[in-house]
């Protein structure tokens, strides 16, 4: 397996400013063969405060091990809620999809077989790119001639919507604490839906907690409307962020944890009180969550390791469903 870091914007491209010196980036998850083969572009989610490792490094070795080759996307996010990421996170993803299609004779992929699989609000960044993907204009003549369009999306207990049944706290790091209803609009997304809106695979727990489910009914009665190919599976029992919900991850052993580290960063400037824009009330609420005592009671090992096998299909019926959109070559 080769498996290397590339930043994705070039010299002076990136200029969000609470990144405190990270780059976004993807890393590799390629196969040593030269064979081409479709791809998956892994998009964590993480509240649009940062970007899980849980649901990286295992995923795109799920799909390595389904014969794709596979790619994690580091975004932008921001911990301390205070510099509005706005269309950062999807400007991102535009050049992560677009770089990969440059380059994809040497990646051994298919650009035109390009699948991108985002969880929780790195579903919505994908789902974000999938409804307004002409609206994300490449000014750097190297990547323009590229198309930033996926081919396919896996979106994973997806935030979907601004309104009614939205997750509050990402609305909240994407768009600040007072946007405005245009704004709103354009990121409830079960209203962006276009019949060129590519074709996509949702999944989600009735059970979960955190985002509620109608998040992905919207979506996939907005996809049925507008004729565009979808699968809508909802597993009754489990909550949120349970990614590939195998033994492994119910163990931790969820992979390297690159993922962290614009959020280290961030956390360092945190430390120091150096953070951008940050209230004294996010300061301190961050002081306690990241650098206060402990819990005196660790978290009960689980009691079974597969606690949720039915939603552990869901990469072989999502691997099923991306053979038929995707077709095989």
């Amino acid at each position: 397996m080769k498996q290397f870091r590339v930043n994705i914007w070039e010299q002076g491209e990136y200029t969000y400013p609470a990144a405190y010196g990270f780059l976004p980036n993807i890393r590799t998850y390629l196969h040593e063969d030269a064979q081409v083969r479709p791809a998956m572009l892994v998009v964590p989610g993480g509240g649009y405060c940062m970007v899980c490792p849980h649901e990286g490094e295992i995923i795109a070795k799920e799909f390595y091990e389904r014969g794709m080759n596979a790619f994690v996307l580091t975004y932008t996010t921001d911990i301390t809620m205070s510099v509005p990421l706005k269309r950062q996170p999807m400007e991102d993803l535009s050049r992560a999809l677009r770089l990969i299609r440059k380059n994809s004779e040497a990646y051994g992929v298919d650009p035109e077989r390009l699948a991108i699989c985002g969880f929780s609000a790195g579903g919505h960044v994908c789902a974000s790119v999938c409804t307004h993907f002409a609206d994300i204009i490449e000014e750097n003549p190297a990547y323009a001639p590229f198309s930033n369009r996926p081919d396919a999306a896996i979106l994973s207990y997806p935030v979907i919507t601004s309104g009614k049944y939205t997750h509050q706290p990402s609305m909240d790091a994407l768009m600040g604490y007072d946007p405005s209803g245009e704004e709103k609009e354009y990121y409830c997304l079960e209203k962006q839906v276009t019949e060129q809106t590519p074709p996509c695979f949702l999944w989600q727990t009735a059970e979960d907690g955190l985002v509620p489910v109608e998040n992905s009914y919207l979506f996939a009665e907005s996809l049925k409307a507008h004729g565009v190919p979808f699968a809508h599976y909802v597993f009754p029992y489990g909550g949120h962020g349970l990614s590939l919900a195998s033994e492994a991850f119910f163990l931790g052993k969820h992979g390297e944890p690159y993922t962290f580290e614009q959020l280290n960063l961030a956390l360092e400037q945190i430390r120091n009180h150096t953070a951008l824009n940050v209230s004294e009330r996010r300061y301190a609420e961050l002081t306690e969550q990241f650098f206060g005592e402990p819990a005196q009671d660790a978290p009960a090992a689980p009691t079974e390791l597969n606690p949720y096998p039915d939603v552990r299909m869901w990469p072989e019926l999502a691997d099923l469903w991306l053979k038929k959109v995707l077709g095989k070559k």
